[in-house]
């Protein structure tokens, strides 16, 4: 299985190279810490992050899930993950960590719900957010 990163926006300048590595590295990691749900990870030839404007992602927010406004990541079961660039730069602001790192958190995630990870309820959230900070550490030390 693999997985491709593509950038379809202009605004924020991103070490495309750089984050292919770390999703190659995160996508390993996460098919050994399958969740007991509904995984799809194991199941698909390929897994696409593509990242995009806040304009962009704000339109798939809203033709999709019926949710007005931009988001940090969408995952789509056929493998699909959209990531928005600027709310990533902004949130790495926000939350203390480089834009790579703030990317990086966003596959990390993405392949944590197509491993059947989820997040609706708070239990679960807890428990998935852990588990991708952990990943998300560990993945780091292998490509830095």
């Amino acid at each position: 299985m693999e997985i491709s990163v593509h950038n379809r926006q202009r605004k924020v300048r991103v070490a495309l190279s750089w984050l292919q590595r770390f999703a190659s590295v995160a996508l390993e990691e996460c098919l050994r810490k399958p969740a007991h749900g509904k995984t799809r990870l194991p199941h698909l030839e390929e897994v696409e992050a593509t990242l995009v404007s806040d304009a962009t992602i704000a339109r798939v927010h809203r033709d999709f899930m019926g949710i007005p406004g931009a988001t940090d990541v969408i995952t789509f079961d056929h493998g699909e993950l959209v990531i928005s660039a600027e709310t990533a730069r902004a949130n790495a602001a926000q939350y203390g960590r480089s834009l790579e790192e703030e990317l990086a958190l966003y596959v990390v995630h993405g392949l944590l719900h197509l491993n059947g990870y989820e997040d609706k309820e708070p239990v679960a959230a807890a428990r998935m957010r852990r588990l991708q900070e952990r990943m998300l550490a560990e993945c780091l030390k292998k490509v830095k």
